[in-house]
């Protein structure tokens, strides 16, 4: 009876101690609020490359149908910027369901697909504004 009962003991702890013994992932970058890496604003905790611009149109089915979430809008915004290779979407923005000659209703998006630096690389500097 006392094998058998250290032989459970034993086993009840092992994944106990494996799970100690591993490495804690790391997160990566989600905003909660969608599920995808798509964020309405701009990233300043962390150096970055910009990829470039990713745009989206997301459909109503019918003209009874409700207006594209903003959860759908940004996971349209996230599929097209993963085709890009990037971490993440910032300064993403759309505008309400319009009737199209197309669609009983389309909602536009915009964003700027990023690609996340080593944390010692210094951020790409900005484009010089022109002057005239």
């Amino acid at each position: 009876m006392r094998i058998l009962f250290a032989a459970v003991a034993l086993l009840a702890a092992t994944p106990a101690a494996a799970q100690q013994a591993a490495p804690p992932a790391a997160a990566p970058m989600v905003n909660p609020d969608v599920g995808v890496p798509v964020f309405p604003y701009d990233i300043t905790d962390r150096p970055y490359k910009v990829l470039g611009e990713v745009n989206a149109g997301v459909r109503k089915a019918t003209v009874f149908s409700k207006s594209p979430s903003q959860e759908k809008i940004y996971k349209e915004l996230w599929e097209r910027a993963v085709k890009l290779g990037a971490d993440a979407v910032i300064n993403a923005k759309y505008g309400d369901a319009h009737v199209t000659a197309f669609s009983w209703g389309k909602a536009n998006a915009t964003g700027t697909a990023i690609k996340f630096l080593p944390k010692d690389a210094a951020p790409a500097p900005a484009p010089a504004a022109k002057t005239e």
